[in-house]
């Protein structure tokens, strides 16, 4: 397409490189292929505009490419500074025409001038991973909120906090919690997260996890996941978990469970996935061994305390690419990746294509029904209906070649009446 369209990417250099990945990405994503050949044909969002706040990734380009197909006009910001690939930012724009405001690396003044750009498209639909863009909409751009008529959000952290907003009443837009979908959250977050966590541990420092004691602080799907694929490597796997029945669930599982205070001292590897804010705190950090690991796969830095370690700390240091020292004044090191951020999108690739390929096609769909919606959904966080959900899970079947068995006229009587019993 060689298209000239508004933007800030690093290097439209870069976009045959950008393509390549995208085209890969594209083969391990066949569901949201059978949505873009079907959007192609009904257009179902023409005329509309959609700003996205996500991470620049090959699989999103993938989804940007879906909705562009159906007719939307597409803006992407990051939602992450450190998860952009910068080579697929410059296909997005130079190979499929698609305005992309992202940069690996970019400051904090320019990540949210990205999220104003995307905003300044007046959009009619938006789609968040951490409810970034919505946020600014409803603090900064509340001219712009009678205009839309709705958004989607990817996220366990988004979804929090724009439930938080629908109970204070400050939410003034439908949203689709796509991560409520069990197609997302029971497969993306499961498998998606839990192999790319491990792989972004692993890529940023070359440790073997046979052996050490990894925590795991947060036993929701995405803890789930760290810890089963934890266990396959090896690891003595501990859980951290509020959730006494979540707690019951990882006991009941064959991992040890403690509090925080008792894994901090015995803890050789820290992943956090809460969603909350300071849960690796100030006093934790002063009873972790010398060369202790701690990172982050929850979508927000604010898991851990980083303003508390730099203050027990003489001095930091850059040791390995995303691998911060911080020497504690009593003597004991610990390191810390990728600066707290997303470890499995800021050291690694985020999740497989396979899994964002379910993730991706229920924001395509929810996209879909509230374009197609004939009234303006009510102001509240919907979760993803069950009849899409479960068209996700088909279509994905389907692509795998793995047949469903269908009830019989019989049974599907039987489980519908309430007169037959024993």
């Amino acid at each position: 397409m060689n298209t000239t369209v508004p933007s800030d990417v690093a290097d439209p250099r870069q976009a045959g490189a950008g393509k390549l990945r995208i085209e890969w990405a594209d083969q391990e994503m066949p569901v949201l292929a059978m949505i873009r050949k079907r959007f192609s044909h009904e257009k179902p969002l023409s005329g509309l505009r959609v700003a996205a706040c996500l991470h620049v990734t090959s699989e999103t380009a993938n989804l940007m490419r879906t909705l562009q197909s159906g007719g939307a006009e597409v803006t992407v910001c990051a939602s992450n500074p450190l998860s952009t690939q910068d080579e697929v930012a410059a296909s997005m724009c130079e190979d499929y025409g698609i305005s992309v405001y992202a940069r690996k690396g970019e400051d904090n003044a320019t990540y949210y001038g990205h999220l104003a750009a995307a905003l300044d498209t007046r959009p009619h639909i938006t789609m968040d991973d951490g409810a970034d863009l919505v946020s600014m909409l409803h603090k900064d751009r509340t001219d712009l909120l009678a205009h839309v008529r709705g958004g989607t959000e990817e996220t366990t952290t988004g979804v929090i906090r724009l439930r938080a907003m629908a109970r204070d009443g400050a939410l003034k837009l439908p949203i689709v919690a796509v991560n409520e979908s069990d197609t997302k959250h029971l497969f993306d977050n499961r498998y998606g997260t839990g192999q790319s966590t491990l792989d972004g541990i692993i890529r940023a420092t070359n440790v073997l996890l046979a052996g050490k004691n990894l925590v795991v602080v947060g036993y929701g799907w995405c803890g789930r996941g760290i810890a089963s694929r934890a266990d396959g490597h090896g690891a003595n796997v501990i859980v951290v978990e509020v959730n006494p029945v979540r707690a019951l669930e990882a006991v009941m599982d064959g991992y040890r469970v403690t509090d925080m205070a008792g894994a901090a001292a015995i803890g050789d590897v820290f992943v956090t996935v809460t969603g909350n804010k300071h849960v690796i705190a100030r006093e934790h950090f002063e009873r972790m061994k010398d060369g202790a690991i701690v990172c982050n796969s929850g979508h927000f830095d604010v898991e851990l305390d980083l303003p508390s370690l730099r203050d027990l700390s003489s001095g930091t240091r850059e040791v390995r690419p995303f691998v911060q020292e911080y020497s504690q004044r009593r003597g004991a090191r610990v390191y810390v990746l990728a600066e707290g951020r997303l470890i499995n999108l800021a050291a690694a690739e985020g999740h497989p294509a396979a899994v964002m390929d379910m993730s991706f096609a229920n924001q395509a769909l929810a996209a879909e029904m509230i374009a197609r919606s004939k009234e303006r959904l009510a102001v509240a966080v919907h979760r993803v209906p069950e009849g899409l959900d479960r068209e996700v899970a088909r279509l994905k079947l389907e692509t795998m070649g793995i047949p469903l068995q269908v009830l019989t006229a019989e049974q599907e009587l039987y489980l519908n009446s309430w007169e037959e019993g024993t």
